[in-house]
């Protein structure tokens, strides 16, 4: 055995013990019964074959009175009847409740660690892909472990007490457990082995129908199908890795059937047959064997043989876990670069600066922004203008912590941003995203996402009428009340795209803050709906600092100062009128927008 193996086979060891721990750091109960359950599970076998048939049948051999017999019989069932009696109540009562705690405790940890990770572990796809698998059946996962730990450890108690009892009664006939385990842990090994490769090359095939599954039943594809010839390609690729998927089980076929034929013959077949035969032999030819020993004899058969498979089972799944642990482990113990709950100093609400020192930011060894300084003064207006992936929406980023720079500082007030308290920090800002996302909440919910005010109503109220959706929300059936989305109510709202940003925007004014954060608020909106958000954007700004960009520099008019980024740098900085009247990179982008919106060759005499 090579060291790399020793290391797997110890790390998945320590993984194990991990999920052990977390489940009794969880609920010690669930644990607890699991054990008691398993002790139970195997006492019965064991007792049933080893002593329960031996007294019986020495009883009936040595002509025993009835009474005697029948009082053993009585306490039996006794026992065995509250034996089960605790397991009804364990499996339909202490399981369910523990089971439940478990796994809320389980994915309480996981969400708040998520909660806590920074953005770019989200736009790591090896990091994201590590979450996903951590966090997919969680819960099952970890009972599973659990349950199958501790059937190793009494499965192994277990093995031990057949052993000696069929030792006890026939040294020789212990030899015959050795068919069993090379059923399951020679032949067993190998056809897992073998499911596993199948399982392997299965997998791109799986993708492409579960991805076809998906387009059939969501509503996101329907019209597409339906106005489109798409579904003979969808058809055509489930057609071919449904072919695939064959031709791999085909190619599997023969050697899974005889690895499993050898494995049920070693497991069942030589043992039950070899020992009856032994054990018959005993009896009838050399009388070493009595009658009650070979009854015993033969059920000790029957127990070895499922406890060597359920231990086989148990070991399989321990193993088969480890990889999951490992990313559960992996993702629980992730030290976070920007981790949510970091404390520090509490940022005053007046804000006097903003200050981008040498800034730069590389995702991948890719630079987003390089080398970027600025100022925005406390009561500015600033727009961020450029071309897609200038590096606007990344500065925003920066700004609210969500990444740190690769180089340079951020200051707020004269203070690196990374001495404030994280919460307290960003509660300075209140922002709007184009990259929003509706929650399956009450419009009231998802204007106040999660905080609470005195005058909660009115504050959702002023905010809709501010971004001009006021009167579509309260002709809804039950007004800011009403659902959004039909993910849980078939009477939910499901808005146009610009009167969800507007609703998204409205985040945005209900939240007191000092500085607001507009990030393409007007994106999906019309003209005059833009021109109108705008107006309301400026009227709020009033006696606040506020950041906004936009790629439609009508909006960006009235900005106290607006920057104009390519390739993550500052090519140009003033007012609208100042850039205008240099007639570079802003001017010419303003007057191409012009020309298009009024549809015109030139924009002579049209005030810019």
């Amino acid at each position: 055995m090579t060291n790399d193996k020793k290391l797997t086979l110890l790390e998945v060891f320590h993984n194990n013990m991990y999920a052990m721990k977390l489940g009794c750091s969880i609920s010690k109960n669930r644990v607890l019964h699991a054990l008691l359950m398993k002790c139970i599970y195997y006492f019965e076998w064991i007792f049933f074959s080893a002593f329960f048939l031996r007294y019986i049948v020495n009883a009936l051999d040595k002509k025993a009175d009835f009474q005697s017999i029948f009082i053993f019989i009585l306490i039996c069932g006794g026992v065995f009847f509250l034996i089960n009696l605790y397991n009804n109540y364990a499996e339909n009562v202490i399981y369910p409740l523990t089971s439940v705690k478990l796994y809320y405790g389980i994915y309480r940890k996981l969400y708040a660690k998520a909660k806590n990770v920074e953005l770019r572990c989200y736009e790591d796809s090896d990091f994201y892909n590590r979450y996903t698998m951590a966090i997919d059946n969680a819960g099952d996962k970890v009972t599973s472990i659990i349950d199958s730990i501790w059937g190793i450890v009494t499965g192994v108690v277990a093995t031990v007490l057949v052993f000696y009892a069929m030792f006890d009664i026939s040294p020789f006939s212990v030899l015959f457990i050795i068919s069993p385990i090379i059923g399951n842990f020679v032949f067993g090994n190998f056809l897992n082995k073998l499911e596993f490769r199948r399982y392997q090359e299965s997998v791109p095939n799986d993708k492409v129908m579960n991805y076809v599954n998906r387009v059939m039943y969501l509503p996101d594809y329907a019209k597409e199908i339906r106005l489109s010839k798409v579904f003979r390609l969808l058809k055509y690729q489930y057609q071919e890795a449904t072919d695939r998927t064959v031709k791999i089980a085909g190619k599997y076929a023969f050697k899974i059937a005889w690895t499993n034929l050898f494995r049920l013959i070693f497991t069942f077949t030589v043992i039950f047959e070899g020992i009856l035969l032994y054990a018959v032999y005993e009896n009838l030819v050399r009388g070493t064997i009595s009658l009650a020993e070979l009854t015993v004899m033969s059920s000790l058969m029957v127990s070895s043989t499922w406890i060597l498979i359920g231990l086989f089972e148990n070991i399989m799944n321990t193993m088969k876990n480890g990889l999951f642990v490992k990313n559960l482990r992996g993702f629980l113990e992730y030290k976070e670069r920007i981790p949510e709950d970091q404390n520090g100093i509490t940022p005053s609400d007046e804000l006097s600066s903003i200050e981008f020192e040498h800034v730069s930011f590389s995702y991948k060894e890719e630079y987003t922004i390089k080398d970027l300084s600025f100022v925005i003064r406390g009561g500015e207006i600033v727009a961020f203008v450029g071309h897609n992936g200038a590096g606007k929406s990344t500065i925003i980023k920066l700004l609210l912590r969500l990444y740190d720079p690769t180089e340079g500082v951020i200051r707020l007030n004269g203070i690196d941003i990374k001495e404030y308290n994280l919460h307290a920090y960003r509660n300075l800002f209140a922002a709007a995203f184009q990259d929003y996302r509706i929650m399956g909440m009450t419009v009231k919910d998802n204007v106040l996402m999660g905080r609470h005010y005195e005058d909660e109503d009115t504050r959702v109220i002023e905010a809709l009428k501010k971004v001009g959706v006021y009167e579509r929300i309260m002709s809804l059936h039950d007004g800011v009340n009403t659902m959004m989305t039909r993910e849980f109510d078939d009477k939910g709202a499901v808005l146009s795209g610009g009167e969800s940003q507007k609703v998204v925007v409205a985040r945005a004014f209900a939240k007191p803050a000092p500085v607001k954060v507009f990030d393409e608020p007007s994106s999906a909106l019309d003209p005059i709906a833009e021109y109108e958000l705008y107006d309301s954007i400026m009227k709020d700004g009033e006696n606040r600092t506020m950041i906004f960009i936009s790629h439609r520099l009508s909006s960006v008019k009235n900005a106290d100062k607006v920057l104009m980024l390519e390739k993550g740098q500052i090519i140009e900085e003033g007012t609208h009128r100042e850039l205008m009247k240099r007639n570079g990179s802003y001017a010419e982008m303003y007057q191409k927008q012009a020309m298009n919106y009024l549809a015109v060759d030139t924009v002579e005499g049209v005030e810019l």
